[in-house]
Formats: structure tokens, sequence, C-alpha cells
């Protein structure tokens, strides 16, 4: 297991981080503080004034987290 790609997120930081996957307008009613968070987790970024995921944050994204696989299994 890569734990470089092991985040224990919080459900709103899921949320977020979904989002951010198809920039929308849902991307700027994301909560501030939930985005700086994963900005500073590097999984998001500012890009012409708007929040965007980063390629880490998608494969964070896509490989999910092992606190979500237990809750899956």
């Amino acid at each position: 297991m890569n734990t470089e790609l092991d985040y224990d997120l919080t459900p709103d930081q899921w949320e977020a981080l979904k989002a951010l996957r198809a920039p929308s307008l849902k991307t700027r009613a994301l909560n501030r503080f939930v985005l700086e968070d994963l900005i500073a987790l590097r999984l998001a970024a500012i890009s012409d004034d708007l929040p965007v995921i980063t390629p880490r944050g998608r494969k964070v994204l896509v490989r999910g987290s092992t606190r979500l696989w237990d809750v899956a299994a």
C-alpha cells in the first residue's frame, strides 16, 4: 500500500474533492475552510481564481480511502 496517497479526509473533504473533478458553479460554493485544507494537503489548488483538483488529488480520489473501503465491505 502506498502511504503517500493515504489520507484520512473528513466526509466534507471527500465531497469537495469529488466536486472538483468537473468544475462548475458548485465549486464556487465550496466551504472555504475545507478547500484551504485540501490546498494545504496539495490535493487542490487555485487556478484562474477557481479551485481545481491537482494530479495528486485525482490519485487520492481514484484510490479512495481505506476508511471508506471498510464501510463498503
